[in-house]
């Protein structure tokens, strides 16, 4: 059985929390700094958190994919 990790990519005030339930963070302050978390996100990551920013600055391609599963948090 394989471990499936939880991944939040965003804003550092949003995400930094999650950590402690588990979850990898990946504080980015700017588009490119998340595209670059996305880019960078381990093959383990089974579900990423992403802030409605990240959101904006994915687009819809990767926030679309089956793998891996995305959720947007609320504004």
């Amino acid at each position: 059985m394989t471990m499936t990790h939880i991944a939040a990519i965003g804003e550092r005030l949003r995400v930094v929390g999650l950590a402690t339930a588990g979850v990898v963070t990946f504080p980015a302050e700017d588009p490119e700094a998340v595209r670059a978390a996305w880019r960078g996100l381990p093959p383990e990551v089974g579900l990423v958190i992403v802030t409605p920013a990240a959101a904006a600055a994915l687009g819809p391609g990767p926030l679309d994919a089956e793998d891996p599963l995305t959720a947007v948090m609320p504004p």
